[in-house]
């Protein structure tokens, strides 16, 4: 895909308005809208940018953009990869259809080739903390995909309620580690039983990662074989033991919490 190398700047309130579309209207845009101003946001420790995709009428869709390129490397995860995590759970998220995780896809950007994803209209000071109580079912999801995904940074600032009423999972680009790297703030969940509706979707997400199915092969274009390996005995636990399992607290919280 061709290179936008426009300047990113955000476009003037007075010239643009930014639009909130459905998913099913957003996907063109994000796919293949260009991009016509943007900034960086200055938290985290990887560059995430905040783009304007052109969306016609004197509009803009918003949408998160975190490029390859401003990827910081790790220790343990290997450099470049963390885009592709993030789109390989989406991918996941989808196909078992809980939790709910913006539509992500990748594409080729201002600083090259990342991810980009439908960004949530959302109160920034509501984090996981401000919401637990009211949205308890919401989250056990939350905690049993992490579990699932390999999920290493689940802080309370990665759960958002956008403008929508819906409860969104954000930043997953610290997944799918083939060593176990769970690290998560919803302690309450750990060592309780896993709703029976829950294992029945688990147990249904099982047919979807056989040998040969299209979650499968989606995914091994994204991860490594003792990912995928690790990913398949991930879910045979859940199943198996049918509880969320105890954590150690003194090294499987992530920090900052939020």
């Amino acid at each position: 895909m061709r290179r936008d190398t426009r300047k990113t700047a955000m476009p003037k309130r007075s010239e643009l308005n930014p639009i909130i579309l459905s998913e099913e209207e957003s996907l063109p845009l994000l796919q293949n809208a260009p991009v016509i101003g943007g900034h960086r946001m200055h938290y985290g420790s990887n560059y995430t940018f905040l783009l304007a995709l052109e969306a016609g009428k004197g509009t803009y869709l918003r949408s998160i953009y975190k490029p390859q390129a401003g990827e910081r490397p790790l220790y343990d995860f290997p450099q470049g990869t963390l885009y592709k995590r993030e789109y390989a759970t989406f991918l996941l998220s989808r196909a078992l259809g809980w939790p709910n995780v913006p539509i992500t896809l990748i594409r080729d950007g201002p600083h090259g080739v990342g991810m980009f994803q439908l960004y949530i209209e959302a109160d920034p000071y509501l984090t996981y903390f401000e919401l637990s109580e009211q949205h308890r079912e919401t989250f056990q999801k939350f905690a049993v995909f992490d579990f699932l995904a390999n999920n290493a940074d689940r802080k309370g600032g990665h759960c958002l309620l956008g403008s929508d009423g819906l409860v969104w999972s954000i930043d997953h680009g610290l997944t799918f580690h083939e060593l176990l790297k769970v690290r998560s703030v919803m302690l309450e969940f750990w060592g309780t039983e896993i709703p029976l509706s829950l294992l029945q979707d688990l147990e249904e997400l099982r047919s979807h990662l056989s040998v040969g199915a299209e979650l499968t092969r989606k995914l091994q274009e994204f991860l490594t074989d003792a990912e995928m390996d690790s990913l398949g005995q991930r879910l045979e636990f859940l199943l198996r033991e049918g509880v969320y399992p105890v954590l150690d607290p003194g090294s499987d919280i992530p920090w900052p919490p939020v």
